[in-house]
């Protein structure tokens, strides 16, 4: 089979190419398409360690399985003001450390969303929540969350935490800061994160309060 690599940034000055072409055998994965670039551009091997993949623009794992005719882009983390921050987590969370973790001089808007708890659920009052969550399949979820927000906007920093856990009312259940040089792409990407959190993310919400105890159907913020 035949594939088209897209190529980017360091990707893209290590082999002196923005796109090649790789014929591969039926049924390759991506991992054997990184393992044959590195071998036709030995110097690509250095990039192991920070190199993820998207298959026809939708972020995917190594061992994803290609097809003839596909589209493979290799990716690179974007510039921003640290490391992204990625978090499920029992304590209490930090709009100020999210903030700082996204400041970066290119960016000129940054955009946060909190998610706190209501005092009711449809007009029935709530007494306090417990989120439960799966807590390694959540955190590389919202890492790819991440990595599709950073494909399809023009954004910095990403930083994203949930709590888990006994919530009382007003207490913050999830924080999300995004930098971008202009404000249209962060709000975008916030926008994104937050949909995509709420309705794919294995962590999960029970109520308390005069209707007893309930859980919330499917994944919920």
């Amino acid at each position: 089979m035949n594939i088209t690599v897209k190529l980017f940034a360091r990707h893209r000055e290590i082999t002196g190419q923005s796109q090649v072409r790789l014929d591969l055998d039926d049924g390759a994965s991506v991992d054997d398409a990184f393992r044959a670039l590195t071998q036709r551009y030995p110097a690509l091997s250095s990039t192991g360690s920070f190199t993820t993949f998207a298959r026809n623009r939708q972020v995917v794992g190594a061992d994803t399985a290609l097809a003839d005719g596909d589209e493979l882009a290799l990716l690179q983390p974007v510039s921003g003001g640290g490391d992204e921050l990625i978090e499920v987590i029992e304590e209490p969370l930090s709009l100020d450390r999210c903030v700082s973790e996204v400041e970066a001089p290119g960016c000129g808007a940054i955009v946060t969303f909190i998610g706190t708890v209501r005092d009711n659920s449809e007009g029935v009052a709530t007494d306090h929540l417990e989120y439960e969550a799966y807590r390694e399949m959540a955190e590389e979820m919202l890492r790819r969350m991440a990595g599709e927000a950073r494909r399809d906007w023009d954004i910095g920093g990403i930083a994203v935490q949930h709590r888990v856990g006994r919530l009382e009312i007003g207490e913050a259940s999830v924080v999300i800061a995004i930098s971008a040089p202009h404000r249209a792409e962060a709000f975008a990407a916030c926008r994104h994160i937050i949909e995509r959190l709420k309705a794919d993310a294995p962590i999960w919400k029970k109520e308390f309060g005069e209707s007893g105890e309930v859980w919330v159907e499917g994944p919920s913020v």
